[in-house]
């Protein structure tokens, strides 16, 4: 017997109307939806590679949902972040993802949880992705208790299993990385690490020095840049002699990827990921994205760049729209199901925000714990020689 799915219109279930509109009932089965369906992507670009990904992509209906749903609550949570932060409840430093969400959700549909990442301090999406919650994230961005750092790492510093953060210093997260990458290699897992930084970091002397040490070693180590063409106020052409960044690694291989699009970046991330479980060592992907906000939640972002110029961004590339539009004319979904995605990915941000703030501060007696893993209790000196505070691992 078919399995029915049930979509209702205007979100509301069970009941006649809202504002004096008649509830629509559409009811379809499965079978009426195309299950799966192939779509011709961006060629990459290659550095010292025969052979690249893939030119087609295979996407299915569940994957499809599945991505589409992940990339509405990364832009909801973004933009609810901002929401908070301008009514002084968010402090602090605020780097916000909206624009890229192809990169996130496409890098980790590419490898597996089990393998591990670490990237720099526009976080939020990366904590998601490798599985915290938007009540955990947003919790963190306000200090809460219930926070994913229990309201002691903020916007910049988050963590959950296989994630390294979240990392405040420009670039630092790199050779950090290429450390967790030595570990899957002397653990012998079969695992990598995929090392994120931004244009902005591309051109620091210790990301050299870490791609120099790793093709050595031939560590197990996807290094990514993303390039969202302005490090803080500085385009890339101003700030970078050559704006090749997947050539920047010299002797290793390097991919330069459509990071708007979601399969793009999927199907480049697997390519990448068998080429260093292979043995072959590390590999350079960069991918071409764009971020709506400014650097960060200091800069309006309009005074290097337009107003126009991030709109004809968003209506011809927007990550969300390329993947809803495929969807659409496939038939793979419908306009009525994709919206009552979009309502609950906006009640489950309101919730989480409510949670945020409502959710108490941690305590004074917090403040110095989890200094060490595994350690018995210890006494950490305050802010005079007299005042004593207790670290408990």
């Amino acid at each position: 017997m078919r399995k029915m799915l049930t979509i209702i219109s205007n979100v509301l279930r069970g009941s006649a109307s809202r504002n004096g509109a008649r509830v629509v009932v559409s009811a379809r089965t499965y079978a009426d939806f195309t299950p799966q369906a192939t779509f011709d992507i961006k060629k990459c670009d290659l550095h010292k590679l025969e052979e690249g990904p893939p030119l087609q992509a295979m996407l299915s209906r569940e994957e499809g949902l599945q991505y589409y749903r992940t990339m509405q609550t990364m832009r909801r949570m973004e933009l609810k972040a901002d929401q908070l932060y301008k009514q002084k409840i968010i402090r602090g430093f605020c780097h916000l993802y909206d624009g890229q969400e192809a990169c996130a959700v496409g890098i980790e549909a590419g490898i597996n949880l089990s393998d591990h990442l670490i990237t720099a301090y526009r976080a939020h999406a990366y904590t998601l992705t490798r599985g915290g919650t938007v009540r955990e994230i947003m919790a963190e961005l306000t200090g809460r208790r219930g926070g994913i750092a229990k309201g002691k790492g903020g916007s910049m510093h988050m963590y959950t299993k296989n994630f390294y953060g979240g990392n405040g210093i420009v670039g630092a997260q790199v050779p950090l990385g290429a450390g967790v990458a030595l570990a899957c290699k002397y653990l012998g897992k079969n695992e990598l690490c995929v090392c994120l930084y931004g244009d902005g970091a591309a051109n620091q002397g210790q990301i050299f020095e870490t791609y120099n040490m790793a093709s050595l070693w031939k560590l197990p180590c996807i290094f990514i840049c993303e390039n969202n063409k302005y490090g803080m106020g500085t385009s890339v052409e101003r700030a970078a002699a050559s704006t090749d960044y997947y050539k920047r690694g010299d002797f290793i291989p390097g991919l330069r990827v459509d990071g708007m699009d979601i399969l793009c970046v999927r199907e480049a991330t697997k390519f990448a990921a068998e080429h260093c479980r292979s043995g072959k060592g590390p590999i350079l992907m960069e991918l071409q994205t764009y971020r709506y906000h400014g650097h960060s939640m200091s800069d309006p972002g309009v005074s290097y760049r337009t107003r126009e110029e991030i709109q004809e961004v968003r209506s011809k590339s927007d990550p969300i729209s390329m993947l809803k539009d495929r969807m659409l004319s496939n038939n793979m979904a419908s306009v009525e199901e994709l919206k009552e995605i979009d309502v609950e990915v906006r009640k489950e941000i309101e919730d989480a925000a409510q949670f945020a703030t409502t959710d108490p501060e941690p305590p004074l007696d917090d403040l110095c714990n989890h200094i060490f893993y595994n350690n018995p209790p210890m006494e950490v000196r305050g802010t005079n020689p007299w005042t004593k505070l207790k670290s408990v691992s």
